[in-house]
């Protein structure tokens, strides 16, 4: 593959994207498979590095998913980048890549991958989410006996238990939502997140899906971002503003301090030679 191919492929799965260049260096590199510029628009792909296009257009569909997050996102980027908003836009493109036939999922092709997937929810993934939601109805029974007792929850479970409180509490109401165990705690924990128990019922039929926990997330739970730049560049202008006022009146207060110390006379005993110092100086 050339790189108006690649570049081809990508605009596939998103026509209406601000412009940018694809570059196959030719070279091999030990520290990265591909990398973006935001500042020219530019993916790099070493392209000696892989063994398969396919292996090509997964870092390239990696690459352009930064494109996508430094073009199209009204927040500013930081220097962390691979945040859950950059693995909803990377996860959402995988899928379509899969879909349009552009990059083949060696997990849902593979035989040796299909059975060790199934084996991993099968005996971990589920089980565990099943623990744990028999887990919060036993800690909600326990709730109910101190009820019952006049005794304090958190103390039992604190005490007792050796459990956080917060945590106890946070596997009752798991318990208590219902939510399909088969997905496992984390997803679980996730889902109860959402609020509104007719998107919470959406966001899990999504994830038996085609949706990776960082897409439900950015779709059910994550504040929506607001879609003009200037508002969160003028929020962002303010929270630095804050944050520089509160540095400088650290800096007089410590510049405060020091002129303090300084202005202290030194204690007679900082002052007086030492012992070993009198007994070299008396020494013939």
């Amino acid at each position: 593959m050339n790189n108006d191919q690649v570049k081809a492929l990508l605009v596939r799965l998103k026509p209406d994207v601000e412009d940018f260049t694809v570059i196959l260096s030719g070279k091999g590199s030990k520290k990265v498979n591909g990398l973006y510029k935001p500042l020219d628009r530019s993916i790099i792909l070493h392209n000696k590095n892989f063994r398969s296009d396919n292996e090509l257009v997964f870092t390239a569909i990696h690459e352009f998913a930064h494109h996508l997050q430094f073009t199209e996102t009204a927040k500013p980027i930081t220097a962390r980048v691979h945040t859950a908003r950059f693995y909803d836009i990377f996860h959402t493109l995988l899928f379509q890549a899969e879909k349009a036939g552009i990059y083949d999922n060696v997990f849902t092709t593979n035989e040796d991958f299909i059975a060790l997937t199934e084996r991993i929810r099968d005996e971990f993934i589920a089980p565990h989410g099943r623990l744990i939601q028999a887990f919060g109805e036993i800690l909600l029974t326990a709730h109910e006996l101190c009820d019952k007792h006049h005794a304090d929850f958190g103390d039992y479970v604190d005490r007792v238990l050796k459990l956080k409180h917060s945590s106890a509490l946070s596997l009752v109401k798991l318990s208590n939502l219902k939510l399909n165990p088969d997905l496992g705690y984390e997803n679980m924990k996730t889902l109860a997140r959402i609020p509104d128990p007719v998107a919470r019922k959406r966001a899990e039929k999504d994830l038996t899906g085609a949706f990776s926990p960082s897409m439900i997330e950015k779709k059910y739970v994550s504040k929506q971002e607001s879609p003009d730049p200037v508002t969160a560049l003028t929020a962002e202008k303010k929270r630095l503003e804050r944050t520089i006022d509160s540095l400088r009146e650290r800096l007089e207060t410590v510049k405060l301090k020091l002129k303090e110390i300084e202005a202290k006379p030194r204690s007679a005993a900082a002052d007086a030679p030492s012992g070993d110092g009198l007994l070299k100086r008396n020494q013939p």
